[in-house]
């Protein structure tokens, strides 16, 4: 193993373009998110709703966002109708994050979409967005990883980590995640 010694070609700047906003926006989403998103004490769902959408978020009706949610960009994020996104979820959304209608992020789930690249000595930044579908369930302390789509009705059980895509009503646990068995919804009463 050879230690990293000479970093002066580290250079992650294309990201700056990236992240698709500007620095004041960037600034006045942070406190917001801070004060409103993170701290625990602030239930109020209709107002994170309506901040998300001033900062570019898009999102169906019924979005519910419990306390202790951490979002990076909401200029990054789309959400469908009736979605449940629990205490202490965070959307590392360094790329864009889609989340469709019906979806549950549990307490704790985490959707990451960035990595670095450990086999370089720059250490280099990769981005990947996240696709969840309609009927999608990430259970609670969950982790989704960069890239990872996962089809209708798939569910993420409990600490599990998802770092390929997620068949369609197919549950999967472990780490990584592996099909444990079908989705069976029972019809209506």
């Amino acid at each position: 193993m050879k230690p990293a010694t000479d970093l002066s070609s580290y250079n992650n700047d294309w990201y700056k373009a990236e992240i698709g906003a500007s620095r004041f926006k960037q600034a006045a989403w942070y406190l917001i998110n801070v004060c409103f998103y993170i701290n625990p004490l602030f239930p109020l769902s209709g107002f994170k709703t309506t901040m998300l959408r001033w900062f570019g978020a898009k999102l169906g009706k019924g979005v519910v966002i419990k306390p202790a949610v951490n979002i990076k960009y909401p200029w990054k994020l789309t959400i469908g109708d009736h979605v449940w996104i629990g205490e202490k979820v965070w959307i590392d959304n360094l790329a864009p994050v889609s989340i469709g209608s019906h979806v549950c992020l549990s307490q704790g789930a985490m959707l990451l979409t960035g990595n670095h690249d450990y086999s370089k000595t720059t250490f280099d930044l990769s981005v990947s967005g996240i696709t969840l579908e309609e009927g999608v369930w990430i259970g609670a302390q969950a982790l989704v990883c960069p890239g990872v789509h996962a089809a209708s009705h798939a569910v993420l059980s409990a600490m599990s980590v998802a770092t390929k895509n997620l068949e369609s009503y197919t549950i999967y646990q472990g780490n990584p995640a592996q099909p444990a068995r079908e989705r069976v919804i029972a019809p209506k009463p």
